[in-house]
């Protein structure tokens, strides 16, 4: 899988997420740089990689689930990134993030590594998308080709909503 950023080649570190596989463990910092891994989530869970939720096409993004997460019943979208946790509590406070849980790869690459997101050059994470069901299987995968862009929302959440 080739990914860009702004038409450049970029390595991925990490196992790349395919439709089927068991999500992969990982560990991850909260806003209040508490743990939090695989086994503390349960459900139907979105998983979003994002480079930053601190730029325009991260925070459409994540303003976007946010919306669109009330459709989503017994669905949890996590967002994911490099960003601080300080900084993840601080903007969405700022921009009224309620709805959707934001997390920190910032100290292990742990969830990049475990799925295949952990941008070598940048120290980031690319946009990805992942759908799991409540038995941690993988039924949808969105790693998307250029990291600017922004995902495919209405398939993902029709993803979500049909996983159980």
């Amino acid at each position: 899988m080739q990914v860009n950023f702004k038409g450049s080649p970029v390595t991925l570190v990490g196992k790349e997420v395919k439709v089927g596989d068991t999500f992969r463990d990982f560990v991850v910092s909260k806003n209040d740089l508490s743990p939090l891994t695989l086994k503390d989530t349960k459900g139907v869970r979105v998983f979003l990689a994002v480079p930053s939720v601190d730029t325009s096409v991260c925070d459409l993004e994540v303003r976007t689930f946010n919306e669109k997460v009330s459709e989503l019943k017994g669905v949890t979208v996590y967002t994911v990134s490099m960003d601080l946790p300080f900084a993840q509590a601080r903007w969405c406070a700022a921009e009224g993030i309620e709805n959707v849980v934001t997390a920190s790869d910032y100290k292990d690459r742990a969830f990049g590594e475990a799925t295949g997101t952990y941008v070598k050059e940048l120290g980031l994470l690319t946009r990805a998308a992942f759908v799991v069901d409540s038995d941690n299987k993988v039924t949808h995968v969105e790693y998307l080709g250029e990291i600017a862009e922004q995902p495919k929302f209405e398939e993902i959440i029709n993803a979500a909503k049909a996983a159980k």
